[in-house]
């Protein structure tokens, strides 16, 4: 069974504010609560087949994995894949203005897990969906307040 969460938010920010501070994932760590660090393995800046070496703490287990960016359109899209461990994912964030000069922003996770991954990916589906509500919350206080 795939795994494919969609969240989305609203943050009273225009939208070039928003997706500087979002794809930098330098910032990671500050508005994702599982991810505990991120370190370039490529130089800054962001571009297309840049990777990133991220650590996180998700349902109680430390993943270590390295995302390499697919797809970035600066302001409006970035794609980024990983492929090993045994939750292969690929996140996409993307940003749209909306018309008070509010972005709406939607953070997408979606991969294929294999193992005993695979058994539990409903539930890790649910886990997900439930990060990326407090992640993208927590963004929001924090470029808001910015």
């Amino acid at each position: 069974m795939a795994v494919d969460v969609v969240t989305e938010i609203t943050i009273g920010r225009p939208k070039g504010v928003v997706a500087t501070y979002a794809a930098d994932p330098s910032n990671a760590p500050v508005w994702y609560q599982n991810i505990k660090s991120v370190e370039w393995e490529t130089a800054p800046p962001l571009q297309v087949g840049s990777r990133m070496a991220f650590v996180a703490n998700f349902l109680g287990r430390r993943l270590a994995y390295s995302y390499e960016v697919i797809e970035f359109v600066p302001g409006d899209r970035l794609v980024m894949r990983t492929s090993q461990g045994p939750f292969p994912m690929e996140t996409t964030y993307t940003w749209s203005a909306v018309g008070d000069g509010s972005t709406r922003m939607t953070l997408r996770n979606r991969g294929e897990p294999a193992g005993f991954s695979k058994l539990a990916a409903p539930f890790m589906a649910v886990a997900m969906r439930r990060a990326n509500r407090k992640d993208l919350a927590q963004l929001r206080s924090i470029v808001e307040s910015g």
